[in-house]
């Protein structure tokens, strides 16, 4: 890895350490920095600047192993690394609790500021949750500011420990405007036919769910909702963007048990998901500020969630909230949704308002660079 190159004379370097969390949220902000005269240096993966291309975006790449596995004294090449790259920082700048750990060690007793925001709640079971409870407490006491993507994960960075925790939803990308002309009302529904013709999904209602296939996303529980709506004619079909470790086992299930159920991998073709979607469904154990919410509520496409984490104060009233871990009240709610064309309109209109609420990606890199100016001037 080459040097971390010397900022200008007074300009800001902020650096920024991803794991397996807040990529696309950095990529846009990335961008936003430099544009505002900061010099950004982005510290993760490569497959993440393959995918979100940092360096296009005006700042520089360091390729840094981090994974799940990654932890300071089992990775001590993961933390020269870091060290290297974070010499001369004015702010260090980590993403999510593995990637504030190895910040924390790599920059051991230098002065330098550390922000760390959580995007999500970290799970544990059984012996390794204790050691979760400790790694929380070291990285939130160490961080000069934590940053909370919801109001919970404020309330939990503060209760163990943290100096200074603050609320900072993330914006996300805004869909471009179109102009509503008959040329556009055609095009929009050509796109929704040959997504749904991809599918087969004929006249069927065509539900849509997005995110990684992994415990807390509450797949089982989806699966086990599937069987509230088999009944109804023409039968609603399932389909599922992400992919994750859960992969295997929920596909078996499908295979076993007949599910009208398609898991589609990863997809870059999110948009056009949504617009053939009749509705949306989030069944997370926990979420801070859903991306897929958020992307449902713009486009206008009714979205029905749990309701856990930061999602209610995300979607207010625009959204139908079911408890999480209630299958049946789940598949009641998809059933009634279904068959209700004026819910449907009511929440399609409450959607693009709701979002209109929400911080936009201006608001938040203003908000990081104000913070990065207060820490670099103490």
């Amino acid at each position: 890895m080459s040097s971390t190159p010397s900022p200008l004379h007074g300009q800001l370097h902020a650096v920024h350490v991803l794991g397996e969390t807040g990529r696309a949220h950095v990529a846009s902000v990335a961008g936003g920095l430099v544009a505002r005269g900061v010099q950004v240096t982005v510290c993760g993966p490569g497959v993440a600047e393959e995918r979100y291309g940092f360096a296009a975006a005006g700042a520089r790449f360091a390729p840094v192993e981090i994974t799940r596995r990654s932890v300071p004294r089992a990775d001590a090449a993961v933390v020269t690394a870091l060290r290297a790259a974070c010499a001369g920082a004015d702010v260090v700048h980590a993403h999510g609790l593995r990637a504030g750990l190895l910040a924390t060690v790599a920059l051991g007793g230098r002065r330098t500021p550390l922000v760390v925001t959580w995007h999500g709640a970290v799970f544990a079971e059984g012996a390794r949750k204790p050691l979760l409870r400790l790694l929380e407490r070291r990285v939130a006491r160490a961080a000069s500011v934590v940053l909370g993507a919801s109001s919970d994960l404020v309330d939990r960075a503060r209760a163990v420990g943290a100096r200074d925790a603050r609320l900072a939803p993330i914006g996300v990308p805004l869909p471009p405007r179109t102009a509503v002309t008959p040329e556009a009302v055609a095009e929009s529904e050509r796109r929704r036919q040959k997504a749904r013709d991809e599918f087969g999904a004929g006249e069927r209602p065509l539900l849509l769910a997005v995110g990684r296939l992994e415990p807390h996303k509450g797949y089982d529980q989806l699966l086990d909702a599937v069987h509230g709506w088999t009944r109804l004619d023409p039968q609603p079909l399932l389909v599922v963007a992400g992919e994750g470790s859960l992969r295997p086992e929920l596909q078996e299930r499908i295979d076993t048990e007949r599910l009208p159920v398609l898991l589609l991998g990863l997809r870059d073709d999110v948009p056009e998901l949504l617009a053939a979607a009749d509705a949306v469904v989030l069944p997370s154990r926990w979420e801070a500020r859903s991306v897929i919410a958020q992307e449902a509520l713009h486009a206008g496409v009714p979205l029905i969630a749990t309701n856990v984490g930061g999602t209610p104060e995300l979607v207010g009233d625009a959204a139908e909230l079911v408890p999480y871990g209630d299958p049946k009240r789940l598949a009641d709610t998809v059933v009634r949704l279904l068959g209700d064309a004026e819910r449907r309109s009511a929440l399609a209109a409450a959607g693009p308002a709701q979002a209109g609420t929400w911080p936009t990606e201006d608001d938040t890199v203003a908000q990081v660079l104000s913070i990065y100016d207060e820490l670099s001037s103490r």
